[in-house]
């Protein structure tokens, strides 16, 4: 069992692969969704691509967390709840609300993203199950938890909607892209991915812990850069785009 000094630096070293991370995805355009490259190996089903690397962690977070000997408390199940459910939405829902039939992404993406989201389960759920604190009841009424709270689920609603308009963008047999429009759309290119990063900054507030800090770290690492690829993308592709809309942060970014 791993004491909480050598955790610690475990979740660091892996905060350290995440800017690196960061900084090599600003040359490189990772190729799956609309950026998705034949040349980068055999490819697999995009909605199976999405299911399966998605799919660990609503076995390895929850096997984790009640395997552990930490004392768990109300406000534990809820961090374990509301980060489950997230992935039962992202396994189970949403790949079977996408309008790409046909479309595949590599294998090798989809790998990298189960290896990716194996360690970060891994370190929550161990977190949680053996080293976390008993947070006590009270910590529902807790500044940092309601703060927390409303900063995650208001990212939920970001993240959701935006995703809603642009499954709906493309009618049942139609293929092709279009020019994404209302609620966010109208301020930045991906609110879809300001959506996520915002309900992971949430959790990393209400938990109050180093594991969901770094996963906000990385969410930010991985969506910032590809955020960026869409803006740049979606003003190559239509001369029409509106040129005051932001790739990320609504009036910054």
């Amino acid at each position: 069992m791993l004491d909480l000094e050598t955790y610690n630096l475990l979740v660091k070293a892996w905060i350290g692969v995440a800017v690196l991370v960061f900084v090599v995805s600003q040359k490189i355009t990772h190729p799956y969704g609309r950026h998705s490259k034949t040349t980068w190996g055999p490819m697999v089903d995009n909605r199976w691509g999405w299911f399966l690397m998605e799919m660990p962690v609503l076995i390895i977070f929850p096997l984790l967390f009640f395997l552990g000997n930490a004392e768990k408390s109300s406000p534990s199940y809820f961090l374990l709840a509301i980060y489950v459910l997230h992935y039962i939405h992202r396994a189970l829902i949403f790949p079977w609300r996408l309008n790409t039939n046909g479309k595949k992404m590599p294998l090798l993406i989809m790998f990298s993203a189960v290896i990716f989201n194996f360690i970060n389960a891994s370190l929550l759920g161990y977190y949680f199950g053996f080293l976390g604190p008993k947070y006590p009841s009270t910590w529902f009424y807790s500044t940092r938890f309601m703060c927390g709270t409303v900063v995650f689920f208001a990212g939920v609603y970001i993240n959701f909607r935006s995703d809603t308009i642009l499954i709906n963008l493309r009618k049942p047999g139609e293929k092709g892209y279009k020019i994404p429009k209302g609620f966010l759309f109208e301020y930045v290119s991906c609110p879809n991915h300001f959506g996520e990063i915002t309900q992971w900054i949430g959790y990393s507030i209400l938990s109050l812990s180093l594991p969901a800090a770094c996963f906000a770290i990385w969410t930010a690492a991985n969506l910032t850069p590809r955020a960026f690829d869409h803006h740049e993308w979606y003003r190559q592709k239509f001369p029409e785009y509106p040129k005051e809309r932001k790739a990320l942060i609504p009036l910054m970014i």
